[in-house]
């Protein structure tokens, strides 16, 4: 058991889209993530997802709105809701969802992480 910075942990990543676990409880992980400009629209079948944000801002597009989040703001996506984050600066976001969540749900393209880094 050992406490976690997520600043030093953020710092130690490099690239934009690719989630780092830096915990994990009751089968499900806590990752973080650097974004910056926008990545696929896409939907989980059986996991809800949360994004918390750490550093900047970033949009939410769901197909009939977009939501704006602030540093401080989280927003859980339900499962089966299609979503895409865009990120107009870099964004740093704290994921809190199962272990089984892909990142790129039910698109599998040159963007999807299968084996996540721990930092």
């Amino acid at each position: 058991m050992e406490k976690v910075n997520i600043a030093h942990k953020f710092a130690q990543i490099a690239d934009y889209w690719k989630p780092c676990v830096v915990g994990e409880l009751n089968g499900q992980q806590v990752k973080l993530v650097k974004i910056k400009a926008e990545f696929v629209f896409r939907h989980h079948e059986n996991e809800d997802e949360m994004f918390l944000v750490v550093k900047g801002r970033f949009c939410m597009e769901l197909r009939e709105r977009n939501i704006w989040l602030e540093e401080g703001e989280f927003l859980v996506v339900p499962q089966g809701v299609e979503h895409r984050p865009v990120a107009d600066e870099e964004c740093w976001i704290l994921l809190f969802e199962p272990a089984s969540t892909l990142n790129t749900g039910n698109v599998v393209n040159e963007r999807t992480v299968h084996e996540l880094q721990r930092v």
